[in-house]
């Protein structure tokens, strides 16, 4: 009778200290989750918290005081900054320095002179900056957090450069001349708001003064309206400026979100949207676009329509572009990042080929370059390129009215373009 007690008796000992140790284990498993999760979410807000520091301290630098503020009916703050505290400014070899005289025009050719008045959202309601000061568009935290990195933010992707523009997955159909020194360019540029598909690509069209070994050290001054979600948060199509004197790597920027590009003009605020736009089978708007040389003080010039001087790129900022380019290029770009597994459908131009013409297509017009006597001249030993005809096509021509013209742009994907 003792015996068997005793057997009972050890056996509900072990039990129980078995079921003491499973609780331990589980204890212990507990513990060390919630150690785990306790370091995770320390790390997490940690991270954020130094991102933002970045985005806020980014901001500061960029988004200058202020002595008026517009409200755009799209959305977007337009903010009058005394042109002396400009970006440009916070620039080593420009601090202290005030926006140089006006530069000599180049001589003009016998382009038409019948552009649309150039306008923008913000400006419709008749308000404007006062003299003495430039319209900035304010960059919002949201702006910076929608780019892949606070870093690259107002820069482009790097991208391999070849001799024939393509690659890197950025897709074009463009006109360019080389072989000779170009010191400007000049042409009328249809404005569209193509279709962009994904939230990290764009579409473009522009002109490109172009010099250097198209390796690291290539050099570009790049004008027009691009759509891109990244950058500014919707679709409508926006006038823009960029520059680099590396193929993209470390200098340069878009509009004024770095030091570079000195505007002048208290009219038109880079980066802001464009109005009106061109529609399919309607009314076509353009933009005319000039760059040049200044022959005095040599820095780069931007002019939009028939003498509306924008600002200028210092002539310290380049390299190869000291002297002159080496190629001019006009046309489309978009960004195929193939994140569906297919090719982009994002639109370039109208979004319809170069051969439905008229009110269909999207053009340019009186291409023409400055010489190194700072006249404007039509375009010899043209070059008609596109990518990927299939998905974006060029057709170019000539004739007493538009001068050197082409049409361009295509859907993206469709059954030739898979």
């Amino acid at each position: 009778m003792v015996s068997s007690y005793s057997s009972s008796s050890s056996t509900i000992t072990s039990k129980f200290l078995g079921l003491l140790l499973l609780l331990s284990l589980q204890l212990d498993i507990l513990l060390g989750s919630a150690l785990h999760l306790k370091n995770i979410t320390s790390f997490r807000p940690n991270r954020e918290i130094q991102k933002l520091r970045k985005v806020e301290a980014y901001l500061k630098r960029i988004n200058k005081p202020s002595i008026k503020t517009i409200n755009s009916p799209d959305g977007d703050v337009i903010e009058c900054v005394l042109s002396h505290l400009q970006p440009a400014f916070d620039h080593p070899q420009l601090q202290g320095q005030k926006p140089v005289n006006l530069p000599d025009r180049p001589s003009r050719g016998n382009e038409t002179k019948d552009e649309e008045h150039f306008n923008q959202l913000w400006s419709e309601s008749g308000e404007s900056c006062p003299i003495g000061s430039i319209p900035m568009r304010r960059t919002t935290q949201s702006d910076v957090l929608r780019a892949k990195s606070v870093r690259r933010f107002g820069r482009r992707l790097r991208k391999p450069i070849r001799r024939d523009s393509s690659g890197g997955g950025h897709e074009h159909a463009v006109v360019f001349v080389n072989g000779e020194q170009y010191y400007g360019a000049k042409a009328s540029i249809n404005v569209w708001a193509p279709r962009v598909t994904d939230a990290y690509e764009f579409s473009l069209s522009q002109i490109w003064l172009i010099s250097g070994s198209f390796g690291h050290d290539l050099n570009t001054i790049e004008a027009g309206w691009q759509v891109s979600p990244e950058l500014y948060g919707d679709n409508y199509p926006r006038f823009f400026t960029y520059w680099t004197t590396d193929a993209y790597q470390a200098t340069g920027c878009y509009n004024l979100l770095c030091s570079g590009f000195v505007q002048t003009n208290n009219k038109i605020a880079i980066g802001a949207a464009i109005s009106p736009r061109s529609s399919y089978k309607g009314r076509q708007f353009d933009i005319g676009l000039m760059i040049w040389k200044d022959p005095k003080h040599g820095h780069w010039w931007l002019e939009l329509g028939n003498g509306l001087l924008v600002g200028y790129w210092p002539v310290f900022l380049f390299s190869h572009l000291r002297s002159h380019a080496s190629m001019v290029q006009f046309g489309g770009e978009v960004v195929n990042s193939r994140s569906s597994g297919a090719h982009t459908g994002t639109q370039m131009g109208s979004g319809h080929f170069a051969d439905e013409g008229f009110e269909k297509a999207a053009y340019f017009r009186n291409l023409q370059v400055v010489d190194w006597d700072n006249n404007l001249l039509p375009l010899n030993n043209i070059h008609v390129l596109a990518d990927h005809p299939a998905c974006y096509d060029i057709r170019q021509g000539k004739n007493n009215v538009w001068g050197t013209y082409f049409y361009y742009g295509g859907p993206g994907r469709n059954p030739r373009c898979p």
